[in-house]
């Protein structure tokens, strides 16, 4: 046995990328290449009455300028095309692109775009989702017929009766803010026609064959006449999730019949992809003395900015975890998203869960209160198990890990805490907060999920080498390493000997996004069936080489609808649990991060020492996302514009402390039973803040990010009415 799975191995591109040596989009941009300038809008909405282009070309260098006129089929969208390549009659948010300037130099195509003059009848923008979903306010798309993109009405149970019946009842309202992904790479690439005459991009992204099927769709051609390929990817987070500068790109390459580049700045990058969901969620969760939970009613309202990109997908993920981790037999759920003139919100690291985790973890902590229960205990009563089901009535997939994951986070916090009984001092309290995750782990809802795997191997006597063919990006997280030790683990060759292709469309088969947390579980699945199946043929035959190409299909799912038919939401899911340590300072509200235990179920361990990185990344993303990153928008106009003007993490915000524990109880469909956990560090990360926050403070913050402003004023609020009823 090669004992290759499980060992914590150093990343093959560890070296050039802390060297400078590897080559990300913006490295790959050449002097003779024609610069690309975009045009935003940068107004919320209005109507374009006239693009006057003739000052701009008559700037020395610039070539042309493109605009709505010259692209063959203009529209954008994941799943649904609403957003234009380049507006040409309205703009519904400020990041939308108006044209593009193409220029010798990156300084004539800036000048050339300072002197187009786009005449506007600015309309009334729509910038608060409750207002955008009322009777009567300004259309985003005039032919959606209204501003709710979708209304996903949802029950199990009987949950008007259940909530009469309960003996304590708890109700809460909690927000939460846009969230920037904030890689260090800017959305940045180039293009041109190859010799064969197809249209060649490269750039970063998370998905190869989706960037592809987006630019043929735009240049109406047939996807094979488009490659795109990937450079090294300055991380992602699901901000890559949709397309941004590949259409520009190609669309340029295309029309002039040159090499062109584009790099966008990071003002360029804050305004023009998409943010986090900014979500409200009212609920009511009711329970019974004996500490069992009865019914939850929540409504989830989602601001999905100017075009749809992923939002549907999103708001069913938060609707479908609205319970958690817990068996509750009655729910109901109206769960909404509104197009508004906001920045577009889509895909972040999370997908949805966090925002939900937030509302679903405090009011259980709450409930164990108001019953006077432990909240470890009261999670312990009403997790969800083996056989426990899910929105659609069906058993949840085999794995259910939710209550191993609670009991070793509870038990490592009576392990490892041993806290003194005094507190700090007066000025300074702490305070321990735990809360569980869960999440469907690869694309779900009856979305077709698959990946396809090539493996040849090579050798006479014995298998000397092989190369694995996967169209799978790894976006910073090492998923090439686990793809590569998962075709060495099942052919039995060292890990030097098997090399991987991935990097571009048309050569390697399509193995999905690499989102959803699906890459080791659904694409390492698929070559390893590969690798057995190569391996068999070399076996079985006296050639030197065998070849096989398989498809990984997991079990299906089914849409998540109003009347749901009976059947699995989800094939996989992946449960997590933390315990949070804070310091809260009562006189500024400050709160700092001291420890973190995040125990989370990963099936098996690919790979030990990127797993822990991930566990460690995503903590320090939780920490911005639940206590720092404020990305506000007023009127329809985002007010970061700068990394100086938006409080990302820093080494002073982290932890001192992050303990990283792993169980491995196998899922049936994942390579060596291995299953996705990328995203789980941020899911039920800030729940477990707030509920610290409240045991060193005695107040719930209910909104995202917990500012010093905001949790200071909560304290005072809270000193205040204690101060009132004291007199009375």
């Amino acid at each position: 046995m090669t004992e290759i799975i499980g060992k914590a191995l150093p990343r093959p591109d560890a070296l050039e990328k802390v060297t400078g040596q590897a080559r990300y989009p913006a490295d790959l941009v050449q002097p003779h290449m024609l610069q690309i300038q975009v045009v935003f809008a940068r107004r919320p909405h209005a109507r374009i009455l006239a693009i006057e282009t003739e000052k701009a070309l008559q700037i020395p260098g610039v070539v042309a300028v493109l605009t709505a006129q010259d692209v063959p089929f203009n529209r954008l969208g994941p799943i649904l095309p609403d957003q234009p390549v380049l507006c040409g009659e309205k703009v519904r948010f400020e990041g939308d692109r108006v044209a593009l300037v193409l220029a010798e130099n990156k300084r004539a195509a800036k000048e050339g775009a300072r002197q187009i003059h786009v005449l506007y009848e600015d309309l009334p923008a729509v910038t608060d989702p409750r207002e955008a979903l009322c009777e009567g306010a300004p259309l985003v798309h005039e032919q959606h017929g209204s501003n709710c993109l979708l209304h996903l009405p949802l029950c199990k149970g009987d949950p008007v009766r259940a909530l009469q019946e309960a003996d304590v009842i708890v109700e809460g309202e909690f927000r939460t803010g846009w969230q920037e992904h904030a890689f260090l790479q800017t959305e940045a690439g180039i293009s041109y026609i190859d010799e064969r005459g197809r249209v060649v991009v490269e750039t970063a992204g998370q998905w190869l064959y989706e960037d592809r099927r987006q630019i043929a769709r735009m240049l109406q051609l047939p996807e094979e006449q488009v490659i795109v390929r990937y450079a090294a990817v300055g991380g992602a987070f699901g901000g890559r999730d949709d397309v941004y500068v590949q259409p520009l790109l190609a669309l340029a390459a295309w029309k002039m019949r040159r090499p062109v580049a584009l790099v966008w700045s990071r003002e360029e990058s804050f305004i023009g992809h998409h943010k986090r969901h900014p979500t409200t969620i009212r609920c009511r969760w009711g329970a019974r003395r004996n500490g069992l939970i009865t019914a939850v009613e929540a409504e989830i309202l989602a601001d999905g900015g100017a075009y749809a990109s992923t939002s549907t997908e999103i708001l069913k993920v938060m609707a479908l975890l609205t319970s958690g981790c817990y068996e509750v037999p009655h729910i109901k759920i109206d769960g909404y998203v509104a197009y508004t003139n906001n920045g577009v919100s889509g895909a972040f690291r999370g997908f949805g869960a966090p925002q939900i985790h937030f509302a679903t973890e405090c009011m259980v902590t709450r409930l164990a209160q108001k019953l006077g229960l432990d909240p470890v205990e009261f999670r312990r009563r009403n997790m969800i198990r083996e056989g426990s089901t899910e929105l659609a009535h069906a058993p949840l997939p085999p794995g259910v890990s939710a209550s191993a994951v609670l009991e070793k986070c509870a038990e490592e916090v009576q392990k490892r805490w041993h806290r003194e009984d005094q507190q700090p001092n007066e000025e300074v309290r702490r305070g321990i907060g735990l809360a569980c995750g869960v999440k469907c782990m690869g694309y779900s809802f009856g979305f077709p999920e698959q990946a396809t795997a090539t493996v040849a191997v090579f050798g006479t006597a014995e298998p000397e080498r092989a190369e694995v063919r996967i169209g799978a990006a790894d976006v910073g997280q090492g998923a090439h390493l686990t793809l590569q030790q998962i075709a060495a683990e099942t052919l039995q060759l060292p890990l030097e000997r098997v090399s991987l292709v991935c990097h571009e469309s048309g050569t390697v088969p399509d193995a999905g996004c690499t989102a959803a947390s699906r890459i080791t579980l659904v694409a390492g699945r698929a070559v390893k069936e590969a690798a057995r199946v190569a391996r068999e043929k070399w076996s079985d035959t006296d050639q030197e080489s065998a070849k096989a190409t398989v498809q990984y299909q997991p079990p299906t799912t089914i849409p998540l609808e109003p009347v749901p038919q009976r059947g699995q939401l989800g094939f996989c899911y992946a449960y997590a649990a933390q315990a949070v340590e804070v310091e809260v300072h009562r006189e500024t509200g400050v709160v700092h991060v001291r420890r973190v235990i995040s125990v989370h179920d990963v099936g098996k361990a690919i790979n030990t020492q990127q797993i822990t990185g991930q566990v460690e990344g995503g903590v320090a993303q939780a920490i911005g996302y639940a206590l720092l990153e404020d990305f506000p928008f007023k009127e329809g106009r985002a007010l970061v514009r700068q990394f100086g003007e938006y409080a990302l993490p820093t080494a002073a915000d982290m932890p001192d402390e992050i303990v990283s524990v792993l169980l491995e109880q196998a899922d049936p469909n994942g390579p060596y039973g291995a299953r996705g956990m990328a995203e789980m560090p941020l899911v039920p990360f800030a729940s477990a803040v707030a509920i610290a926050i409240q045991q060193a403070t005695g107040v719930w913050i209910t909104q995202l990010p917990m500012l010093p402003e905001r949790v200071l004023a909560a304290i005072q609020e809270n000193a205040s009415t204690s101060s009132a009823m004291q007199n009375d």
